[in-house]
Formats: C-alpha cells, structure tokens, sequence
C-alpha cells in the first residue's frame, strides 16, 4: 500500500529532479501496487501546481484493477499533459506512447 509519506518523499524528490532536467516524461510503474493507504489527506495538489508545467506526459503501467483509481488519482483529464494507463505486459507500448 502506498503511504502519504513515501507519496511525499516520492514527490520531493521528483521535484528537485525535474527542477534539474526540464521537461521531463513520467513512467509510473505500478508493479505489485496493492493500493492506498486508508485515512489520511490525499488532495493535496501543491505538486502537481508546482510542477506540471514541466511534464510533457505520463504513463501509467498497472494492473486491470487499478485503471480507474490510478487515473483518477493521477487527475487524468485535468492536466495540462496527457495521462495513459496501460497494463503490465503493454510497457513497451508505455515507452513508445512516451517517446511519440
């Protein structure tokens, strides 16, 4: 299960990497995800504020059962780049879809 603190260590240190690279695309990779920890705050957007400008896409690469969830949480559909989700065994199609 993803904790808000790995999602928070996570996102810091995504954040002073793309503030070193620029434009960058997103790979999440969502092996043996089991979902989200219960409770807590998890519409905190400040990252996504601060660094979606600098994201040209993001994939997604999970399981079946994670689609709908992973790309709502993601906010597919509310950003400014494109958001994909695409199954385990589709993660060469991931970095085709990333590099097009």
């Amino acid at each position: 299960r993803l904790t808000q603190a790995e999602l928070a260590s996570l996102q810091q240190r995504s954040s002073e990497f793309i503030a070193r690279a620029g434009k960058v695309l997103v790979l999440v990779l969502a092996e043996h995800f089991e979902g989200w920890e219960q409770g807590g705050k998890w519409d905190d957007f400040s990252f996504q504020e601060a660094n979606d400008a600098r994201i040209k896409r993001m994939a997604i690469v999970g399981e079946e059962k994670w689609r709908d969830l992973a790309l709502l949480f993601a906010s597919k559909d509310l950003r400014e780049f494109p958001v994909e989700y695409f199954l385990a065994e589709q993660l060469a199609a991931a970095r085709a879809w990333l590099a097009s």
